[in-house]
């Protein structure tokens, strides 16, 4: 009984009357849903991405970088698309530009992985 009832729920014309929209609306607001979802999620992500990179060619001898393995070290070398950097005492490799997630300042602890969120 209840499956019947959905079902003419269902199959039941739309209120106002039942008009049809025109190609024009359905235009438009495919357009204003692609505006909202380059508002809200596009344009954040480009900045971000922006920042990143000015941020890693920003990168000098002497500063300690955090990679996203986790890694924690101080820049000895910086190469064109390589960082030479120490890790220990008479330990040194080489990472490539794109790992580095944060610069860190001298005294500055590196960020909480449970409060990114």
């Amino acid at each position: 009984m209840l499956n019947d009832m959905l079902s003419l729920i269902a199959m039941a014309p739309p209120a106002g009357g039942g008009e049809q929209q025109g190609p024009f609306y359905y235009v438009v607001l495919m357009a204003l849903m692609m505006g909202i979802f380059y508002i809200i999620l596009i344009r954040p992500q480009r900045r971000r991405e922006q920042e990143r990179k000015k941020l890693i060619s920003n990168v000098k001898t002497g500063d300690r970088i955090l990679f996203a393995g986790g890694i924690l070290g101080t820049v000895a070398n910086v190469k064109e698309k390589v960082l030479v950097v120490r890790i220990a005492d008479k330990v040194k490799i080489e990472v490539s530009r794109g790992a580095v997630s944060h610069v860190l300042d001298k005294d500055e602890a590196p960020p909480d992985p449970t409060e990114a969120a």
